[in-house]
């Protein structure tokens, strides 16, 4: 009989920095970036993660990330969810002894049904001004658990109001730990999005990407 072959993923990089977005901005993460993605946003900043990559056994990547003694691990692309073997990794890193919290960064476009529970999902529904608004999995919202985050990032007024009313006709207040709109580096000045949310005193996080304030458009960190 023939052994089973080790899984695999193809991996464009493993690197540890601090996480810039979403619940935990701030802390010393180790970022696992999965290649390729079938979407193509207009404001896309890891368009190096389309093509190319490594392909990885899970025991090699499980190895490399567990040389930072993670309390946090983030799962991330591309889109990590377009290659199949995504889930099983999520549970394999959950596994990990150091108990670490694991998330999923995933754009909305690939159905997250049967994850890891343990797996803090941070779901990007896509605005119109995304370019991808029709590529969103409404099947997901469903799958959202209380632990779970929903992103918004914003590219103008229009793009605020498709999320203002997304945020009440799915009830994602409710639904997730958090909400969180962020605006489009370069494209909407971050004053603009704040005063829009306080002058509508909506239920959510704004956030800035943090590691973009630090080091700028470098891959990697």
């Amino acid at each position: 009989m023939t052994a089973k072959a080790p899984a695999t993923l193809r991996i464009t990089e493993i690197f540890y920095s601090l996480q810039g977005e979403a619940r935990t901005a701030g802390r010393p993460t180790v970022f696992v970036r999965l290649t390729g993605c079938p979407l193509r946003c207009g404001y896309c900043d890891t368009a190096y993660a389309f093509s190319g990559g490594e392909l990885r056994t899970f025991e090699a990547i499980v190895a490399e990330v567990a040389t930072y003694e993670p309390r946090f691990i983030t799962v991330t692309g591309g889109e990590p969810l377009a290659q199949p073997g995504c889930g099983a990794l999520l549970k394999v890193l959950c596994d990990l002894p150091t108990a670490p919290e694991v998330s999923l960064e995933t754009s909305g476009a690939l159905p997250i049904a049967g994850l890891d529970a343990r797996v803090s999902v941070v779901l990007d529904l896509k605005t119109p001004g995304s370019g991808e608004v029709g590529r969103n999995h409404w099947d997901n919202i469903d799958q959202l658990k209380p632990t779970d985050q929903v992103k918004f990032v914003i590219c103008d007024r229009g793009d605020y109001e498709w999320a203002r009313m997304k945020l009440e006709t799915l009830g994602l207040t409710g639904r997730v730990h958090d909400v969180l709109f962020s605006p489009s580096t370069g494209v909407l000045a971050p004053e603009d999005l704040a005063g829009w949310i306080l002058e509508d005193r909506l239920p959510v996080r704004m956030q800035l990407q943090l590691h973009k304030l630090i080091w700028g458009d470098r891959p990697g960190v």
